[in-house]
């Protein structure tokens, strides 16, 4: 007869994140031993890595942190929001988080050689966690911003999981602007924050497309000039921050409300899970 009950089956669901059937496996291969147990479900884990490197992982989660002028966005991808929703999922992402905040780490390589906190890098640590959990589980995205006020944003496109949009702004002056054009940049997706950081090659696509359209739609030849800058600004409008009309007053661009609040954005970053 088994040496083990029924709590100690979801104790060792919850302490690994593993499955029901590999779970008890486990545990009548190691004659219910909780801890020879966890060894068995990581080291068969473990040979199903590199099985997985190949899978697809659309579903995960975007945590944040922004403290003392500095602020960090991480991007965790797992294989299905079933696990994306898990304990075990958000508090391997809380780690993962609070690493690359105390390596000052600014993109995925730093991260994944940082120290995970206890003694593993995070890639050791996310390499455990693919072998208990049994799905593909990576960093995508690492985004850092310093200034003297960050804030950040996240927020949920579903209730019944974790965030899925992530947002980090700095600069100076008013955080509560700071913290509203944080929430305008989740729903509004601007690509840049001025349009001198968008390149001149695609500038003149635009024009290229606005001109050739213009054309097609029998627009008169002596109007041209003057409809290219009109969709060309257009496309400003939508993908540059402080060129967008403001979420919560539509009336004002992005750039004249944190002008009347006296408030400057120096960067932004916006991750949104699998994106």
């Amino acid at each position: 007869m088994a040496n083990y009950t029924a709590a100690d089956i979801k104790a060792l669901r919850e302490s690994t994140g593993a499955g029901m059937l590999d779970v008890k496996k486990a545990l009548d291969e190691a004659d219910g031993d909780k801890a020879k147990a966890t060894e068995i479900l990581r080291v068969k884990g473990l040979k199903g890595v590199t099985k997985r490197e190949g899978r697809t992982t659309s579903n995960g989660l975007v945590t944040a942190k922004a403290e003392g002028g500095v602020g960090t966005l991480v991007e965790v991808l797992c294989e299905t929001d079933f696990v994306a929703k898990g304990e075990k999922f958000i508090a391997l992402a809380d780690q993962v988080l609070a690493a690359a905040v105390a390596a000052g780490a600014a993109d995925a390589d730093a991260l994944l050689a940082a120290d995970s906190g206890d003694g593993k890098t995070v890639k050791e640590l996310l390499d455990d966690a693919n072998a208990t959990i049994g799905e593909k589980i990576e960093v995508k995205r690492v985004g850092r911003v310093e200034a003297p006020v960050v804030v950040s944003y996240l927020h949920k496109t579903s209730p019944d999981l974790p965030a899925q949009i992530g947002v980090l702004v700095g600069g100076e002056g008013d955080e509560s602007t700071l913290r509203d054009v944080a929430m305008h940049i989740a729903a509004f997706s601007p690509t840049v924050l001025t349009r001198d950081e968008v390149d001149a090659e695609t500038v003149e696509n635009e024009r290229r497309v606005a001109e050739a359209t213009a054309k097609e739609e029998g627009k008169p030849e002596a109007a041209l000039p003057k409809i290219v800058e009109g969709r060309v600004n257009g496309f400003f409008k939508e993908n540059v921050l402080l060129e967008q009309p403001f979420a919560k007053d539509a009336k004002k661009t992005v750039a004249k409300v944190t002008e009347e609040t006296g408030t400057t954005v120096a960067a932004f970053e916006r991750f949104r899970v699998g994106a």
